[in-house]
């Protein structure tokens, strides 16, 4: 489901980070409602992933389908996880033994190939008052998707004001055309997987 919505348009959104009336709809813990309204709520999710793209499938080597971004964002989530991986946008020999080394951690397929599981296991939530590597990753995708690495925000690490207006508006656009999609400024599994399928971009 790339590029779905006039890059100008996202752009304006990432830019000013305007919202519409009653555009909020954040997903409450499952913790915080009814079982059975948890059970729905996993559906809808389920349901919402469903409608993204595919995790990407990395491995060592040029990732020719994926754009640097992508690599990057890997590096910076392996970094907030405790590898000391450079972010270089290239998938060489280090990020490999980094993923390796993660994947025997949490009891994953250890062979290096970063696909949906070890995704999953990777991505840190992340919201306004968050800060590390996980934060520059949302920051260099929000970036890459102004104009092709324009450059909208800082990244450097520290989710404040501007870095939740600009995922709000990201979510905002990503709602248009998923319903249901969380505008909520907080950058979970979902906003995630959307941001890493480089959804929205061109």
């Amino acid at each position: 489901m790339k590029a779905t919505i006039g890059a100008v348009a996202l752009t304006a959104v990432l830019s000013t980070g305007a919202l519409g009336a009653g555009a909020i709809a954040a997903i409450p813990a499952a913790g915080s409602v009814p079982a059975t309204s948890a059970t729905l709520l996993s559906a809808t999710v389920r349901t919402q992933a469903q409608a993204l793209q595919p995790w990407p499938v990395l491995r060592q080597g040029p990732n020719s389908p994926w754009p640097k971004v992508t690599v990057r964002s890997l590096q910076y989530l392996l970094d907030a996880r405790g590898a000391k991986v450079a972010i270089t946008g290239t998938f060489g020999a280090a990020t490999k033994a980094a993923v390796v080394k993660f994947q025997r951690a949490h009891h994953l397929t250890a062979d290096g190939v970063v696909g949906q599981s070890t995704w999953r296991a990777l991505i840190v939530s992340v919201r306004r008052g968050s800060t590390g590597p996980a934060v520059r990753a949302v920051q260099d995708q929000i970036n890459f998707r102004n104009n092709k690495n324009g450059h909208t925000l800082d990244v450097d690490g520290i989710f404040g004001a501007k870095t939740q207006a600009a995922v709000r508006a990201f979510q905002q656009a990503m709602a248009h055309e998923i319903r249901g999609f969380p505008v909520d400024g907080i950058v979970g599994p979902l906003t995630w997987q959307a941001l890493v399928t480089e959804a929205l971009s061109f």
